[in-house]
């Protein structure tokens, strides 16, 4: 059993930054792929980034080149840092653990407005 505990969302103006911060329990973190996921009102959640134990990163067209995901295997936490923010990154933010089963964050709201 992993537990998830995200950090650090907020209300910030467009073009503003932010990072996401998970923590996670467990003696087994480093061989996870960890994931931050969004899930804007009326819309399905969607993966935004990934990284894999041997730290590839994948990542949604959308926030290409203004998200960065990124993992400390020492802290057991993974990152995401957001730069160039848009309205449209509104939404609430989720960390998933994907090892054999899905573990999921309670969610930080993101949201970006003027």
């Amino acid at each position: 059993q992993v537990q998830l505990v995200e950090s650090g969302g907020g209300l910030v103006q467009p073009g503003g930054s932010l990072r996401l911060s998970c923590a996670a329990s467990g003696s087994m973190f480093s061989i996870y792929t960890m994931g931050w996921y969004r899930q804007a009102p009326g819309k399905q959640r969607e993966l935004v980034a990934s990284i894999t134990s041997g730290g590839s990163t994948n990542y949604v067209d959308s926030v290409k080149g203004r998200f960065t995901i990124s993992r400390d295997n020492v802290r057991n936490t993974v990152r995401l840092q957001m730069n160039s923010l848009k309205p449209e990154d509104t939404a609430v933010y989720y960390c998933n653990a994907k090892f054999m089963a899905d573990y999921w964050g309670q969610g930080t709201q993101v949201t970006v407005s003027s």
